[in-house]
């Protein structure tokens, strides 16, 4: 019996590090490659508007490659642009829950708003899966033709 009693509370110590890890930011090199080519688009955007989203959504590209691939909306929650999910265009998805309940374009707007960039983690499915993952997004404040809103990207953790 002693020896049950020892082993919840080991069975919960370990369930709860396999959490955290899978809530782990992405790799140092993996946000700043993120980060990067998030500055770089919300720089595009800011110059070209609306005309860039053609070249950022070209496949096989600085812009998108792998899973790694720009979104942009408005901070009213329209989605303007989705290189990887361009049915999602031209919809509010302001009030989305993702797997775990989370209304996480909701804190897309409120990290741009209140920090200018920053990153969110919520749970979305790669491209042309339908199972979500754990993704961590870096999001940045653009003006696209005068409208104010953020572009991001962001990495699959497993």
């Amino acid at each position: 019996m002693r020896g049950a009693l020892l082993t919840w509370p080991l069975l919960l110590l370990l369930l709860t590090a396999s959490a955290i890890t899978q809530k782990a930011i992405p790799r140092a090199h993996d946000a700043a490659e993120i980060e990067g080519l998030v500055d770089a688009a919300a720089e595009l955007l800011d110059r070209r508007g609306r005309k860039a989203f053609e070249e950022l959504r070209r496949p096989d590209s600085q812009w998108r490659h792998d899973d790694l691939y720009l979104f942009a909306m408005d901070l009213s929650g329209n989605v303007l642009f989705n290189a990887a999910n361009p049915h999602r265009e031209g919809r509010n998805w302001l009030d989305e829950r993702d797997a775990d309940g989370k209304r996480f374009h909701r804190d897309f707007v409120e990290v741009v708003r209140t920090y200018g960039s920053g990153w969110v983690d919520y749970m979305f499915p790669k491209p042309g899966r339908a199972s979500p993952s754990v993704k961590w997004s870096y999001l940045r404040g653009v003006t696209i033709d005068g409208t104010a809103a953020l572009v991001g990207a962001g990495a699959y953790v497993d």
